[in-house]
């Protein structure tokens, strides 16, 4: 790992590894290579936004029962603004009351609460729970799916069309895997507090238990949701993550010929995501990264400081290959004003895309007055800058 700076400037900053959440999110990750028998996939570190992995994930697919997380997305941003309440209660019609599939097994006429309809969904994938919270919301599943299908656009779901509420098969209701996987990653940040109920393993109501359809729950391995879908048409799929140190994973598989075949490869691939990845933080927001010379200023220097916290996920390679490089003219001219672009932080690794993050200005210098910029000139001219121009680079530095 190597971080190149200027072979003047005081305080070469040495840290280890970099990441950064301003722009490196849903880049593409070369450095390892994995296949899967999944038709459609996308694999994202949740936190920096980083795909690890993907295949044919913008293709548009039936999303069977996984496009019920846009309908729990809508019930919890109703809970959030208070809009709706855990114990309101909600009836049931005919037509939820006979939707066929998957079934929470509602009673007809009767009215049920919100947090056990969010249950019946989550949990059990009842179509009926997910009609009756449509009705209930919207009046009617159609104008639901309408307000789902403009929400959705909002959050960045570009390439999503939403007929219904259960994800019930109609051919103008689909998704892709990479709209899927930025749905699921704004669930989970949006809504901390309703997250847990993905993560519960049964739920009983009318005397009937039943388990969480989401086989990864089951194995130990850190996942906590969240949603499996299947039918004829789709395949087997799975909306799953989980967290391991503190790193969040989401994976979106689809296409899977069989429960087996998704429980196995949906756990082998996140294995490998936390295996051969891991997020590495450079900077933190607002920390200083050096400081840089000043012509004709009532200081020396100017510290420079990183807005917003740098931090990325590399392969193990990657991050033992990493470059850093500070880019600026120096000395640079006063006066400066707090918060200036001065220089930038370029960060560099083999199979991964530049990462330019700019560098500010942490106060301001004003400039020296008549007197002083007279004895500056005056000293330029007897001994020369006392800076160089520009900044040239130093001999790489190891970070310890």
């Amino acid at each position: 790992m190597e971080f190149r700076f200027a072979r003047r400037m005081k305080g070469a900053v040495r840290r280890a590894a970099v990441a950064f959440l301003i722009t490196a999110a849903a880049t593409p990750a070369m450095a390892a290579s994995l296949d899967t028998i999944a038709r459609e996939a996308i694999l994202l570190d949740a936190e920096t936004g980083t795909v690890l992995f993907e295949k044919n994930a913008d293709e548009r697919m039936p999303t069977s029962s996984m496009s019920k997380v846009a309908t729990a997305y809508m019930v919890f941003e109703r809970l959030k603004e208070g809009r709706l309440s855990l114990e309101d209660t909600l009836p049931v019609s005919e037509r939820a009351w006979k939707v066929q599939g998957s079934k929470m097994f509602v009673e007809l006429g009767n009215n049920i609460k919100v947090e056990d309809l969010i249950r019946g969904v989550i949990i059990q994938s009842g179509n009926d729970a997910c009609v009756v919270l449509a009705e209930g919301l919207s009046g009617t599943e159609p104008a639901f799916a309408t307000a789902m299908n403009k929400r959705m656009k909002e959050l960045g779901l570009t390439n999503t069309n939403l007929m219904n509420a259960s994800g019930w098969p109609d051919p103008d209701h689909y998704s892709t895997a990479r709209d899927l996987s930025t749905l699921a990653v704004r669930l989970i940040r949006d809504f901390p507090e309703y997250f847990h109920y993905y993560s519960e393993q049964d739920f009983t109501y009318h005397g009937i238990k039943q388990g969480n359809r989401n086989p990864l729950l089951y194995r130990n391995m850190g996942v906590d949701g969240m949603k499996t879908g299947h039918t004829e048409i789709a395949g087997y799929g799975l909306i799953a993550t989980g967290k391991r140190e503190e790193r969040r994973l989401v994976l979106v598989v689809n296409g899977l010929p069989s429960m087996q075949a998704r429980a196995d490869e949906s756990a082998r691939i996140l294995e490998w995501g936390w295996r051969e990845f891991s997020n590495y933080t450079l900077f933190k927001a607002g920390e200083v990264v050096d400081n840089l010379p000043v012509w004709l200023g009532r200081a020396e220097s100017v510290p420079l400081t990183i807005q917003s916290q740098v931090k990325i996920t590399l392969t193990h390679e990657q991050r033992r290959l990493m470059k850093v490089t500070l880019v600026s003219n120096a000395p640079v001219e006063a006066p400066i004003a707090k918060g200036t672009k001065l220089a930038t932080l370029k960060v560099t690794a083999p199979d991964f895309p530049t990462l330019e993050v700019p560098l500010v200005a942490t106060v301001d210098v004003e400039r020296l007055g008549l007197f002083g910029r007279v004895a500056a000139a005056a000293s330029h001219m007897l001994f020369g800058p006392s800076q160089p121009a520009t900044i040239p680079a130093a001999e790489p530095v190891k970070a310890p």
